[in-house]
């Protein structure tokens, strides 16, 4: 028998049926059926990954919003769970519910403004010799007077305040998990007195009227002022958007003067965060056209700000679909494109401004199919991250932010890739010969390595591998046998950014998902020519659950198509069962950790003997039966049938049963016999 176990005729055609009758992308993706008369094998049909959210501008501290779903309708069968990366729930059609379980990063902002001022006033007199040539370029200052306030005028005539701030938001403001802007040490041009001297005439009424002043340095002022006092003031923002700053501000993004395009979007960028209110407002005033003319200039302080803005906008998901149809040809074109190139290196503004506007289209990424959809098509783009993210790891910069973001944004495309692609490009994957070559109770992964059936479909994988393009472009670059060579490197060389690792293994996950042919023969371009198996297993170590999640996730996709179970129970049972909780008060790994590793478990004990004589070996009982038993939580309900269903299919195992008994175990603990 293909499976190499004694069972029931009846209960290997279930098998089989149920293998293929369900293409889903879970993280919970098993199906139990409660038959009183046995325990049915668990429905596998790989599973996606969630998406990717990196918010810049939100509200509060960063989180990856996981939304589960759970079946309202009767039967015997437990509900498919579908999981999406970023907090977008991908649901099927039917009675759903959805719950919304938020995964708090504690990544905390420092403080305001105010706490690098007591040490740059300690340096007020080195700053005093300092250049005003951010506001007139010129080294010839003269001191004057003007309107009550105390100013500098340059020997080209221009005019400057004497201690305002180098635009804040260019350098002393970075984005954090969610867009938290905090300032981090940028140093202050200042010219005589206190850092905050330049401010003591004005309010914001009076800052606000600056900005439709004809001189520019009362611009700057006004700009600087406002910029100043939003920063982490709620109230202050509300005022500058009551006195109507924010149109003024927008027709400034664009001005003749590069200092006021840089203080006027600095100011715009600490107005909209954390406030939805300006953030409606800028888009009102046709702020995102003007923010996209203003990413041409050749300025790297500008395009910081405005990449800044676009990104802290996209962390809001009724401003997506608006944000990808006007801003991602020009982001990729202007942005990616160039400063991607494999001869290209990034200086610090560079760095900042390719971060900034890859988290912005990491958002984007996760708001729905459309604009997945967009951003695949979207001319070099696909091909620019994938390029930075090679260049970066082969030159030791794999921890970089820049390639957290690139690395999820394509894993975000890459989720339900299969359902969502072209319908040409599917039918080119999936083969001409899929339904001819397989019958209906066939499942890919199922034979022993020897058997005629194995052999056809390795000669159909050759076949397949020459209908995808030697060197692939575009969109075809997400399901490429090579990119998972890129995601494996990943995995290899990133050491220290476990959101970099995890999104490498998500996206794994993903394109290996469902019962589509190109799932599996990605699953084993990555067992049998990656040879990734060691890389997962050493990164399976983590104690980080999110990583574990992915991880496990596409362990479980790998378990599904492995054509040798045997040779891959060898490897991965004790790894798996040393992550498993020791008692029912273990809080961790979390139920979705469980469940996956319950679904890696079950595949290989339906094909292999040696998977069920192994957990038993290494004391794997010990910990599925008290999961079994462990119904406290609704999590735990769910986590207590995968480990049911592993332990009735390792009860089929007849010539197994003397080793469970020595083990101190009976026929009760894998099967409910009162049922």
């Amino acid at each position: 028998m293909g499976y190499g176990y004694q069972t029931s005729q009846s209960t290997m055609r279930s098998v089989s049926r149920a293998q293929r009758d369900f293409d889903i992308m879970s993280m919970r993706s098993m199906q139990v059926n409660n038959s009183p008369a046995q325990i049915q094998p668990w429905v596998d049909d790989g599973e996606g990954s969630m998406i990717s959210d990196h918010y810049a501008g939100g509200d509060g501290y960063g989180y990856s919003q996981v939304r589960t779903v759970s079946s309202n309708a009767g039967g015997s069968a437990m509900g498919t769970m579908r999981r999406t990366l970023s907090g977008t729930l991908a649901s099927r059609s039917g009675d759903w519910q959805e719950e919304d379980q938020l995964y708090v990063n504690n990544v905390k902002p420092r403080g305001p403004a105010v706490r690098t001022l007591s040490r740059l006033n300690q340096n007020a007199s080195r700053q005093n010799r300092m250049s005003m040539g951010s506001v007139s370029g010129s080294s010839t200052i003269q001191q004057q007077k003007m309107g009550g306030g105390n100013y500098v005028q340059c020997s080209n005539g221009s005019y400057g305040s004497l201690p305002i701030t180098r635009a804040m938001s260019t350098m002393s403001l970075k984005s954090m998990t969610k867009g938290m802007d905090t300032f981090d040490g940028q140093e202050h041009i200042s010219v005589g007195g206190k850092i905050n001297d330049g401010f003591s005439d004005i309010d914001m009424h009076s800052a606000v009227e600056y900005l439709v002043a004809s001189d520019p340095a009362l611009q700057v002022l006004g700009a600087a002022y406002i910029q100043h006092e939003c920063y982490n003031s709620t109230d202050a923002k509300n005022q500058a958007h009551s006195l109507k700053a924010i149109p003024r501000l927008v027709k400034l993004f664009n001005y003749p003067n590069q200092e006021v395009q840089r203080y006027a979007t600095g100011a715009m960028r600490n107005l909209i965060y954390d406030n939805m209110q300006n953030k409606t407002a800028l888009i009102a005033e046709s702020g995102i056209p003007q923010l996209i003319e203003a990413l041409r200039e050749p300025d790297d302080e500008l395009r910081k700000n405005v990449t800044g803005i676009l990104w802290n906008l996209s962390s809001k998901d009724n401003l997506k679909d608006k944000l990808a149809s006007e801003t991602m040809s020009e982001l990729t074109e202007r942005v990616l494109v160039p400063l991607s190139q494999s001869g290209n290196q990034q200086s610090a503004s560079e760095s900042e401004i390719f971060y900034n506007t890859t988290g912005c289209l990491r958002n984007l990424s996760s708001v729905n199919e459309k604009v997945r959809q967009q951003m695949r098509e979207c001319r070099g783009l696909v091909d620019s991250l994938v390029s930075y993210i090679q260049r970066s790891v082969e030159t030791g910069k794999a921890e970089d932010k820049g390639v957290e973001n690139a690395v999820c944004t394509l894993r975000n495309l890459s989720f339900q890739l299969y359902t969502e692609i072209p319908p040409s490009a599917s039918m080119r994957l999936e083969g001409p010969s899929r339904r001819q070559d397989e019958g209906p109770g066939d499942v890919i992964g199922c034979f022993t390595p020897q058997s005629k059936k194995i052999k056809q479909n390795q000669m159909n994988d050759q076949l397949t591998f020459s209908e995808v393009a030697k060197d692939p472009k575009g969109m075809e670059w997400l399901w490429h046998p090579q990119i998972v060579s890129v995601y494996n490197r990943v995995l290899q060389r990133c050491e220290i950014n476990s959101s970099t690792r995890e999104a490498a293994a998500g996206a794994l996950q993903n394109i290996t998902a469902g019962d589509k042919r190109w799932a599996a023969v990605l699953s084993r371009v990555a067992m049998e020519q990656e040879r990734i198996l060691p890389t997962i297993l050493d990164n399976l170590r983590t104690n980080n659950d999110q990583e574990l999640r992915s991880l496990t996730g596409f362990l479980r996709n790998l378990s599904r198509y492995a054509r040798n179970k045997d040779d891959m129970a060898t490897k991965v049972v004790n790894n798996l069962l040393l992550k498993l909780p020791s008692d029912s008060s273990q809080t961790e790994p979390s139920s979705d950790v469980i469940i996956n590793i319950c679904g890696v478990l079950n595949n290989l004990v339906m094909g292999s003997s040696v998977a069920a004589r192994d957990i038993a070996f290494f004391d794997g009982l010990q910990k599925l039966v008290p999961i079994k038993n462990n119904r406290n939580s609704a999590s735990r309900e769910k986590a207590a049938k995968a480990a049911m269903t592993v332990l009735g299919n390792m009860y089929h195992y007849n010539k197994l049963h003397r080793d469970y008994k020595l083990k101190g175990f009976r026929k009760e603990d894998f099967i409910d016999t009162s049922i």
